[in-house]
């Protein structure tokens, strides 16, 4: 019985260890937020072509853990992405997530209503491959918008 016991707890601990690792790897608004004032930073002092290039890179500095960069013109075309190469050149304006909601649109409009802005949507996990609730924090900065998110 003693046997049994240890073998049950055994697997517990063995099939949620990944769980558990996986939400400690799940960044912070902060840490997006800050990811997304680098990439600016890096862009005022290297300009488009070397920002894009550095946000694409899967081993640059714009891209830890689940945060990654993305960078769109206005007129919600993704320039660069940090996750999916795919994406870029593609205009994604009337893209909406399972629950309908605008994801471009809203990311532009927070961010050109503020200056910056928080968008809330659901998008797959970098790491799970799984549909996740996301928040997204979005600037622009002359014809770009910067834009880094967290999984919840």
């Amino acid at each position: 019985m003693k046997k049994f016991f240890s073998l049950i707890l055994f697997a517990f601990f063995s099939l949620s260890q990944p769980a558990l690792l996986l939400a400690a790897e799940n960044s912070s608004t902060d840490q997006a937020k800050a990811m997304v004032k680098k990439a600016i930073a890096y862009y005022k002092i290297n300009g488009k072509e070397k920002t894009f290039e550095a946000a694409n890179d899967a081993a640059g500095p714009f891209n830890e853990r689940d945060l990654y960069v993305v960078a769109y013109d206005l007129t919600g075309t993704v320039v660069a992405h940090g996750a999916n190469k795919k994406l870029i050149g593609k205009n994604i304006i009337d893209l909406k997530d399972s629950d309908g909601v605008m994801i471009m649109k809203e990311q532009l409009a927070a961010a050109k209503g503020k200056n910056a802005g928080w968008v809330n949507y659901k998008w797959p996990h970098p790491l799970t491959k799984e549909m996740t609730q996301k928040s997204m924090y979005n600037e622009i900065v002359d014809d770009v918008m910067f834009a880094c998110g967290v999984y919840k």
